[in-house]
Order: C-alpha cells, then sequence, then structure tokens
C-alpha cells in the first residue's frame, strides 16, 4: 500500500508541475526555469545559470551570474518555441508575458484536459498493476484479503483520480478568468 500512495503522489504531484507551467497570461518563474540553455559546453535548466524574478505580474527578468551567457540563455528561450520574444538589455533578460486571447485560452483548457486524462491513464495502469500484484498473491493470503486489499487499492484511486479532475476543474476556472 505504500508503494501504491507514492506512485499515486507522484502522478499527482507530476500533474501539478505541468500544470504549473501552462502560461496563464501572468509570469511565473515555472514557465521557463525548465528551459535548458547550451552553456560552458553542456545543456543547463536556466535556474542553474541565472536568478529568475518576477518585476511585476506581465514580466519576467533573468540576471545571469555570468554575463557571456545572456545570448545563449536568449536563444535558449527562443528554441523553446514558447511564443516569448526575450529582451536583451546587456544585463538582464525581460520577458513580457502577452495577455491571452480567448482561442488561445480555449487551448491550454484543452491541453488541461488532455494532461488530466495523460494523467489517469497512468493512474489506470498503476492500478493495473498493483490488482494483479494481489491476484497473483490469493493463494497466500485468502479470498477475502484479496477483497479487502482491492477495495482499498480502488479507494485510493478513487481518491487520486478525483483529485487530479478538481485541479484541472480549477486550472480550467483559472484559464477562463479574463
Amino acid at each position: 500500500m505504500e508503494a501504491l500512495e507514492e506512485e499515486l503522489s507522484k502522478i499527482v504531484s507530476y500533474f501539478k508541475t505541468e500544470l504549473s507551467r501552462l502560461q496563464m497570461g501572468r509570469a511565473s518563474a515555472a514557465l521557463i526555469d525548465h528551459i535548458e540553455v547550451e552553456v560552458y559546453g553542456t545543456k543547463q535548466p536556466i535556474k542553474n545559470i541565472a536568478t529568475i524574478s518576477i518585476p511585476d505580474p506581465k514580466s519576467i527578468a533573468i540576471q545571469p551570474w555570468d554575463k557571456s551567457n545572456l545570448h545563449a540563455i536568449e536563444k535558449g528561450i527562443m528554441e523553446a518555441k514558447l511564443g516569448f520574444s526575450p529582451v536583451n538589455d546587456g544585463n538582464f533578460i525581460r520577458i513580457n508575458i502577452p495577455p491571452l486571447s480567448e482561442e488561445r485560452r480555449k487551448e491550454l483548457v484543452k491541453l488541461v484536459w488532455k494532461l488530466a486524462e495523460e494523467a489517469k491513464i497512468s493512474i489506470r495502469n498503476v492500478r493495473q498493476e498493483h490488482m494483479k500484484d494481489i491476484k497473483s498473491k490469493e493463494t497466500d493470503i485468502g479470498e477475502d484479503e484479496v477483497k479487502r486489499l482491492e477495495k482499498t487499492v480502488q479507494d485510493k484511486i478513487d481518491k487520486s483520480n478525483k483529485e487530479i479532475e478538481e485541479m484541472a476543474k480549477q486550472k480550467e476556472q483559472d484559464v477562463m478568468t479574463v
């Protein structure tokens, strides 16, 4: 049961992380901190080579610890194809977050539900794996114990699915709020 809870927790937290990376028309470090940048001969996330700050709700400021990395960071942001236009002023890179159009909001809602469905599929796969494991031990633990364990697994699965649903509904509401 601990392994099941741990797997479900990982799926839910991964879903939460993916939702935080969606652009909602307001600045967040999560929008760019995962972008890989080619510096010092290797690819590294921006958060490893610069300070990311949010000076106001509509912009992101990136200050590299080594100013020679400004161009590499700018290039990495452009290659990530997130729809941002970085502005390099020699010390910082600024990104202005454009307001969301109605069409873009609808696309984001579809993406939210696609991510939710992927999370639910992962949960289903975990469920199948654990149910199969319980069935294989039926001869050792007895039919009543198998039924009890199956019910416990199903309760935990239902709880995780409900949590995913609620997060997706909340994110949809956030996206559609102008």
